[in-house]
């Protein structure tokens, strides 16, 4: 017997769609980015010698080694790679969710309950717009588990009401 998907999910599926292109894109920007950064050649005219170069930042002078772009490039490439792998991800879990699969519920609630933990974490910290993050997770996490939407994952036996 076939259940009908919640509009509910296909609405979860809908945000993870849009996570996956917004981590997709923002991660292709960084691996492409990370080489040029790394080229970036700063010089010191008062002593082209010198292995770093000097800042002056709000008053504070802040002396930078010269290989730190280098591996700040480094750094960016591999986030933007994270990045790229996360967002693909985003895709395969919409799918599982679409499709009714029990594994893409499971990730779906992790997801959300890590994302409440961050966004609590952030809320502390001061952060107080991060309380639209813990109030769109906590609904999602109250909706998958909710007896028709477990049902249509696998995730309950027997009928539904």
């Amino acid at each position: 017997m076939e259940t009908k998907r919640p509009v509910g999910v296909t609405v979860i599926a809908i945000l993870a769609i849009i996570g996956g292109i917004l981590l997709l894109f923002g991660g292709i920007a960084l691996v492409a980015l990370a080489p040029i950064i790394s080229q970036v050649d700063i010089h010191n005219n008062t002593n082209p010698s010198n292995s770093s170069f000097s800042l002056n930042i709000n008053g504070t002078d802040v002396t930078i080694p010269r290989n730190a772009l280098f591996l700040f490039g480094g750094f960016l490439g591999i986030i933007g790679g994270m990045l790229v792998v996360i967002g693909i991800a985003g895709f395969v879990v919409a799918w599982g969710l679409l499709t009714g699969r029990g594994w893409a519920w499971i990730l779906t609630i992790i997801v959300a309950i890590i994302s409440i933990i961050l966004n609590l974490i952030l809320v502390v910290s001061g952060s107080i717009e991060s309380v639209i993050g813990l109030i769109i997770y906590g609904i999602i996490i109250y909706y998958l588990y909710r007896p028709s939407v477990k049902s249509y994952f696998g995730r309950v036996k027997g009928p539904t009401v």
